[in-house]
């Protein structure tokens, strides 16, 4: 079903890394070159619409200039290299030549690379590495993944990391790690609140200059593969959606992830050459969620009901734009083709389509009626519903309006609520809704999306607004037990049995509606550099926020 990601240096280089130009102890990835940035080269724009930021390049911070803008990624390098958009795919060696997780991934051995030096010039170790998981340990608020660290050893040029608890389903998450100098980041009196100005890392980059507006990043002399040929990277936040879709219809910025309606009009066709489009889907689901402890929507056949006159592709072409979230087709809520080798066989080919009829035949096979054209529930009252999402997001907001019309087809009326976007942050995370559009988590395996839409353990009681996950508040301890199961399993066969039964539940049960998948896509142009990730060559995520924007780079050559 899926594959096994127990890997060795040797397996992962012999999987991963088709779009990189080799993968030997002194380097790996393509599309450098030895002199880095020829003299005609240009910067590279990136642009997001994120306002003003502040002078914070702190990496585990969300709100820091460098997180939100994405060049975290070009300063600090991970000890492996996950390609999101395959998320089926090993990672690729990085700051780790190699890797071996043992009993059933409860502990981690890895080489640490030698030739690499971070840009002050201090060479880095395996002391580094291990200092980077050590300090997750030591400050809760740096361990993004709550990570069950245990302990941390070195032997010579390998690091050994212990979990408390088997990380399979965290792998991803554990070799995404960023590596940090020890030397710099211990002597810190906070460093969770430090802002870090001068950042330091291993990357290909070192900051050069800051601005509320623009930040500059600048080639180093030397790094541990060959130089990227793009000289210099140009990092502009907008003030929102539409300034950063003017930039990009200019020409002004290259590259970046924003909303743009009719994007085919407003944007590719500025410049049909060059103005390009590449929104890989992960595994992770937007979608509606329903709030499962409000009646009549705690019933499980009226949730399946909705599901099935649920026009994902008018979503898809008119609330995503054709472009912006991919939409979901399969029964099981996965994701395609990324989650094709998770599907079980019951459920391979199987693909959410409108069925009206069959909806109807559903309800009143279960002890709801119709008074005319009204749906009533099994204690006679008409079923309504009030579907709510921030008035400012444009997508999930047409996104309700189709659904609005879907589910009048089976006599269910449905209300709109355009909320603030505090407000209805707050009372999403309570359970003080109906019904929104709202995503999942993603990751390298279902578990991610599944544990976030279903795990009894993310359950608060409705008015507690500090949960995470599970904000339908779905209550089944069949679905916790799988999902323990799959996390815990010790074989593929174990987390196949895991899975199916997640799957069933999701199909039988829906705890909530899949519409459409998370993506790391981006706007891109190629005026002035090629080599960009695409369908025939999906070498790395393209969303410039993520880890793959590194490998981007990496791969990009001038045109001139």
């Amino acid at each position: 079903m899926r594959v096994n990601r127990t890997i060795t240096s040797v397996f992962a280089c012999s999987l991963a890394i088709a779009g990189l130009a080799g993968c030997s102890s002194s380097g790996s990835s393509g599309g450098g070159s030895s002199s880095g940035g020829g003299s005609s080269a240009q910067a590279l724009t990136i642009g997001m619409p994120d306002g003003p930021m502040t002078d914070n390049n702190n990496p585990y911070i969300s709100s820091s200039a460098s997180n939100q803008l994405g060049y975290r990624f070009m300063i600090y390098e991970p000890v492996a290299m996950v390609n999101a958009a395959q998320p089926a795919q090993a990672p690729a060696p990085w700051l780790a030549t190699a890797w071996t997780w043992t009993n059933n991934y409860h502990s981690l051995t890895l080489t640490a690379r030698t030739g690499v030096t971070f840009s002050d010039g201090t060479p880095m170790t395996a002391a580094d590495i291990a200092y980077s998981f050590s300090i997750m340990k030591q400050y809760k608020a740096l361990n993004t993944y709550a990570l069950d660290i245990s302990n941390v050893t070195t032997s010579g040029n390998t690091v050994t990391v212990s979990f408390g608890s088997s990380q399979f389903v965290h792998q991803d998450d554990v070799l995404s790690t960023l590596v940090i100098p020890k030397h710099i980041w211990s002597a810190m009196s906070n460093p969770t609140t430090d802002t870090v100005a001068n950042p330091v890392g291993t990357g290909p980059y070192t900051l050069t200059s800051f601005t509320p507006q623009t930040t500059t990043l600048t080639v180093r002399k030397s790094y541990w593969q060959a130089l990227p040929k793009v000289p210099k990277l140009l990092y502009t936040s907008y003030t929102a959606n539409d300034a950063q879709t003017t930039a990009l219809s200019s020409g002004a910025t290259q590259w970046s992830y924003v909303f743009i309606p009719n994007v085919q009009s407003v944007f590719e066709a500025k410049d049909p050459a060059h103005f390009k489009i590449w929104f890989p889907p992960t595994l992770s689901a937007d979608g509606l969620w329903i709030n499962t402890t409000v009646a009549p929507f705690n019933n499980a056949n009226l949730r399946k009901a909705m599901s099935m006159v649920i026009d994902r592709g008018d979503i898809f072409t008119q609330g995503e734009s054709g472009y912006f979230k991919p939409e979901i087709t399969s029964v099981t809520g996965l994701p395609t083709p990324a989650g094709n080798s998770f599907i079980t066989s019951q459920f391979q080919g199987q693909t959410a389509s409108i069925n009206v009829a069959g909806a109807k035949q559903l309800l009143t096979s279960n002890g709801f009626t119709y008074s005319g054209s009204t749906l009533k529930d099994p204690s006679g009252k008409p079923v309504t519903i009030t579907l709510t999402d921030p008035a400012g997001w444009s997508d999930y907001q047409t996104d309700l309006s189709i659904i609005s019309d879907n589910l009048a087809s089976i006599g269910i009326t449905a209300t709109i609520d355009k909320a603030d976007q505090n407000a209805w942050t707050t009372a999403f995370a309570a359970g003080n809704f109906q019904a929104a559009m709202h995503w999942s988590n993603g990751g390298a395996t279902p578990y991610d999306m599944y544990e976030n839409i279903m795990d009894g353990a993310d359950l608060e009681p409705v008015g507690n607004s500090n949960a995470t996950g599970n904000y339908g508040r779905f209550n089944d301890p069949a679905a916790t037990a799988a999902l323990n199961a799959y996390a815990n399993a010790a074989s593929d066969t174990a987390r196949t049995a895991a899975l199916n039964t997640l799957e069933q539940i999701m199909v039988n049960e829906v705890p909530m509606i899949p519409t459409s998948a998370g993506n790391v896509g981006a706007e891109y142009s190629t005026r002035n550099y090629t080599g960009w990730p695409s369908d025939a060559n999906p070498y790395a995520g393209i969303q410039p926020t993520t880890e793959g924007a590194l490998e981007v780079v990496l791969h990009l050559t001038p045109t001139k």
